[in-house]
């Protein structure tokens, strides 16, 4: 029986503060979005290379505050890419754990966060 790659779903109630966070400051890409109607909540597939997120604005996907760890190849030149951004809502540090990894956090105007990490071992 194949089990598939989990897709996280983050709760949003601000289409263009979700835009700025994600897809701006983050460099997802949108993939797909769909409303029922015009005025209607969206909901939209986001990816960033092989990390694939949904926003949704609908009552009940989600509860705001939920969090997701995501591992990348170069911790350092993600962070700096970020940093370059001068997102006026983050300034995301560089943290080494006592648990052996590297992390980068950023938290969304909603409260949902995304931690990227690469182990402490792979970096020189």
């Amino acid at each position: 029986m194949r089990v598939g790659t989990p897709v996280p779903i983050f709760r949003s109630f601000d289409e263009s503060k979700a835009r700025e966070f994600w897809i701006d400051f983050l460099g997802f890409e949108v993939q797909w979005q769909h409303r029922f109607e015009a005025d209607a909540p969206l909901y939209m597939e986001l990816r960033r290379r092989d990390c694939v997120l949904h926003i949704s604005e609908h009552h009940g996907d989600a509860t705001p505050g939920g969090r997701v760890r995501v591992e990348v190849e170069d911790i350092e030149a993600l962070h700096a890419e970020l940093t370059a951004k001068n997102y006026r809502n983050a300034r995301p540090g560089i943290n080494d754990t006592s648990y052996g990894a590297r992390e980068v956090s950023v938290t969304d105007p909603f409260g949902n966060g995304i931690v990227f990490w690469a182990p402490l071992s792979d970096q020189s």
